[in-house]
């Protein structure tokens, strides 16, 4: 465990319980043609995560960067920080190229990276998008991490903390649609209370709370498009992590 770690007094490990890890409460969500969004609402323990949401909020080095969208440059609406391992491929998205640091220059991200790794055996996350929002009208438009970098079919984690921020979820043009809904054998709160799905069945809606995990996969990048919208009433920061596998 880093020095920092130690100074925080984050843990090691900042799953709950990492011996029941199989038997976590979450929901899987079939979006059809090998879309899938699996999520889960208590990732991480509601005091670990507030440790954690103060340690990114202080130490990491926040950047408000100047993009271009539909050929005009604007402020992105957010602030941002890059981390990848070495030797990957440069990450560049609406005209900017981040800095890319490395996990060693901040080792208690390891310690979440690792965290993300034992809840989903098998992924291979080498580099580690954050984003700050600093209250409602901070946002993201609607896009899809969809970057040759990443491959035809990237799982990519988003890990939230602070304030709950609604995630939207819509299909692209053209793409057929078919959700369904798998839930975990001890989840006993309504899926009513977590997703909500619009009439034409086009959007889906997600509350992404303090601690949750959030997993794209498949092709949901393919078929999907997301968004953090403005929010009136989201007047506190959040700040969100997403792992993704540069190839």
């Amino acid at each position: 465990m880093s020095t920092k770690s130690v100074e925080l007094g984050l843990k090691e490990n900042p799953i709950p319980n990492p011996d029941s890890i199989n038997n976590v409460k979450k929901q899987t969500f079939d979006l059809g043609n090998g879309s899938e969004v699996v999520y889960i609402p208590r990732f991480l323990g509601f005091d670990e995560s507030w440790k954690w949401f103060n340690y990114l909020n202080k130490e990491i080095p926040w950047t408000r960067p100047s993009i271009r969208v539909f050929g005009r440059s604007c402020i992105q609406p957010r602030d941002t920080c890059y981390v990848a391992s070495e030797g990957l491929p440069e990450l560049r998205y609406s005209g900017y190229q981040p800095h890319a640091y490395s996990w060693e220059d901040y080792p208690p991200l390891k310690q979440i990276l690792a965290a993300v790794r034992e809840m989903l055996p098998g992924s291979s996350f080498n580099s580690l998008l954050l984003n700050r929002y600093n209250g409602g009208s901070d946002y993201v438009a609607w896009h899809a991490d969809d970057e040759k970098l990443y491959g035809s079919a990237p799982e990519i984690a988003s890990v939230s903390f602070g304030c709950d921020r609604e995630f939207l979820l819509k299909r692209k043009p053209g793409k057929s649609l078919t959700v369904q809904t798998t839930k975990a054998k001890d989840e006993e709160q309504p899926a009513s209370k977590r997703l909500k799905k619009n009439n034409n069945n086009d959007q889906l809606s997600f509350t992404l709370k303090h601690g949750s995990l959030l997993v794209m996969r498949g092709y949901t990048q393919r078929d999907w498009l997301h968004s953090v919208p403005k929010r009136a009433r989201a007047d506190a920061v959040r700040i969100n992590l997403t792992f993704r596998c540069v190839l």
